[in-house]
């Protein structure tokens, strides 16, 4: 299979293992840097230039598209789309994941439980925004953001009106989410391939952040998902399209609440789980884009 992997850099960990994987399983694999590609559109005639040059002969693709070039990294998955590649991850669900009010609006019509969730702009009314979601503590969070940034926690009402006013003035589309106490420094995060969870892992805050994220310093431990859990993560990973997912969770009374599902996952739960992830990934790919392509049916 001639394999390309659409990465910013070979230089990255996911993308590096990928690469490795794919030779070790006999494949033939380029790195793309898709933020240097450019399209051709014109009658039945999807093109992807790169490097002076026509990209032919792909396979399958996997992309391993940033926060920052969702808008134009989620094109160039979609030209590739057109000429009927393969893609592991489709332009549509990127797009979806990285829209935090789309992923929780089917969330939660999927029946997947999350945290109480309320999203605004401009309103006047943060007494009612608050009161909606038990008031506070609270956790407000603009409606795009990756690796836990443009996430605060609100401890007062002072606070949480300070910072809800803050981001009208930016004029900043945000959500604002209960908090869940039991689970304070600590997540889930389920790595989930074709269905199946691949690797978990408990993250845990080491300097008392209430964000868990590996790259905002938390420290992550191997875990054995109970059968709710498993499941939730599976059904998450599926509301959104994604069949390769990382899938982030708390552990409330009330069971798994699901926070957001990440269309890149970076593959830092191999070093923690000792689970070969890219291996998973790339027998997935070679797999499906011999047998073909799977309809979208999320369908939003």
């Amino acid at each position: 299979m001639n394999l390309a992997i659409l990465s910013k850099g070979s230089s990255n960990y996911s993308t590096g293992r990928l690469v490795e994987e794919a030779k070790a399983q006999g494949h033939e694999v380029r790195v793309i840097n898709y933020a240097k590609c450019f399209v051709t559109l014109e009658q039945n005639n999807p093109v992807v230039h790169y490097r002076g040059e026509i990209v032919r002969g792909v396979d399958a693709i996997i992309p391993r598209i940033s926060a920052q070039l969702t808008n134009y990294g989620s094109s160039i998955v979609r030209q590739f789309e057109m000429q009927n590649v393969f893609t592991t991850t489709s332009s549509i669900s990127i797009v979806r994941a990285r829209d935090k009010l789309r992923s929780m609006q089917l969330l939660a019509k999927s029946g997947v439980g999350i945290p109480k969730t309320v999203f605004a702009r401009e309103t006047a009314d943060y007494e009612g925004v608050l009161e909606q979601v038990g008031g506070a503590p609270v956790i407000i969070k603009v409606a795009r953001g990756t690796h836990g940034t443009g996430v605060v926690l609100a401890e007062t009402r002072k606070a949480a009106l300070a910072v809800m006013q803050a981001f009208n003035v930016e004029g900043v589309n945000f959500l604002v989410q209960e908090y869940v106490e039991e689970s304070k420094g600590e997540d889930i995060r389920v790595f989930v391939v074709n269905g199946k969870v691949i690797a978990s892992m408990l993250r845990k805050s080491l300097d008392g952040d209430f964000r868990a994220n590996l790259h905002q310093g938390g420290e992550g431990v191997p875990i054995k998902l109970s059968d709710i859990e498993r499941k939730t993560a599976q059904k998450a990973a599926r509301a959104i399209g994604l069949t390769i997912a990382g899938v982030d969770m708390l552990r409330s009374a009330r069971g798994p609440l699901v926070l957001e599902v990440n269309a890149s996952p970076g593959f830092g739960i191999e070093k923690v789980t000792g689970r070969n992830v890219a291996a998973a990934i790339i027998e997935y790919t070679d797999h499906s884009a011999r047998t073909g392509r799977r309809k979208d049916k999320v369908g939003a």
